[in-house]
């Protein structure tokens, strides 16, 4: 009876420990990792989401004591439209999308597209990026980073010589600057994305708007040999959206460390790009691509139809917001 007594004593003693060392554990900070489902609204082998798998490892290695990243997938998971509201429900925690497929829920998000300044100069207190922060809480979103770099640029068939010559040439548009087009006195055309080598070739449009990367792969440079040399919307709006309720379960620690890997990896992820524009530049010059620049005073203007169309489009819809964006920004 006494042993037996005994036997109890040492058990109850030993799961007293195990409930204290669990208690340990838990208060100071070792819970259970939290796992998080991410999805792109472009194909995972997509070229220009080659940097996003580098932020993903550098944040599961660094922070694998607090938090999973794993990437499910694309637009074969959740339409690139849906995938806004995915992330804002919950339904998935963290987006690899652009501000521009949620502009009716968030219509300023966009113009992050406009910053003149890098990504350290965004990031001082007070700046560009806290203000971007703060108005995508408002839709249940936390933007940690970017993870593209790639301006854009008009391609077009035939050569042109200033920004006069651009008047009347059919574009396939994308929302995103079919009001520079009109401020340009260019026709704006809506094709989808697999449809538009066949409007190229058919003579539906005269050329289209898109960066460096892609045309060249899709054959879009068969039909137009030409492109202005001019970048605009030179900052990618492409961010890495955390559902917030997901980002303020995380403790301050963990909230921290995630903002340090992600500043870190900025630079070096547009260092990344620019090295791959340099090498799609000369495959394109190789197909014969030929690069038009326009006089100081036109381009000028060229830049400045690209911004301002935005800013007065924008203006309609929430006015008060443009006047913080054109003072943080310099406009």
């Amino acid at each position: 009876m006494i042993e037996k007594e005994g036997m109890m004593k040492k058990g109850l003693t030993l799961l007293l420990g195990i409930v204290i060392i669990s208690f340990f554990y838990t208060s100071a900070g070792f819970a259970q990792v939290m796992e998080l489902k991410g999805v792109s609204f472009l194909p995972k082998n997509h070229r220009l989401c080659a940097m996003i798998p580098v932020w993903v490892d550098k944040v599961n290695a660094e922070m694998k004591d607090v938090l999973k990243i794993t990437w499910v997938g694309g637009p074969e998971v959740t339409p690139p439209f849906e995938q806004p509201e995915a992330i804002r429900k919950g339904i998935l925690q963290i987006g690899f999308i652009p501000a521009a497929y949620y502009m009716g829920l968030l219509p300023e998000a966009d113009a992050i597209s406009l910053s003149k300044f890098d990504f350290k100069k965004e990031r001082e207190k007070g700046g560009v990026w806290d203000y971007f922060v703060e108005r995508h809480k408002k839709i249940n979103m936390m933007i940690l980073g970017t993870w593209l770099y790639d301006p854009f640029f008009l391609y077009v068939k035939k050569p042109v010589k200033n920004i006069e010559e651009l008047k009347g040439l059919k574009m396939r548009t994308a929302a995103k600057y079919d009001k520079m087009m009109l401020k340009l006195g260019m026709v704006p055309v809506t094709v989808a994305f697999g449809e538009t080598y066949t409007a190229l070739q058919r003579g539906v449009v005269d050329g289209f708007g898109w960066p460096t990367i892609g045309p060249r792969e899709w054959g879009w440079l068969e039909f137009s040999k030409y492109v202005i040399d001019i970048p605009f919307y030179t900052r990618q709006n492409t961010f890495f959206a955390m559902n917030l309720d997901t980002w303020n379960k995380l403790p301050k620690s963990a909230q921290d460390k995630l903002t340090e890997i992600t500043v870190k990896y900025e630079p070096e992820m547009q260092a990344y790009f620019e090295k791959e524009i340099e090498k799609e530049k000369k495959e394109m010059e190789k197909l014969g691509l030929q690069r038009i620049k326009f006089s100081a005073e036109d381009t000028k203007k060229y830049i400045d139809s690209a911004n301002y169309s935005f800013l007065d489009d924008l203006e309609k819809k929430v006015p008060e917001e443009v006047k913080v964006i054109k003072r943080l920004m310099g406009y």
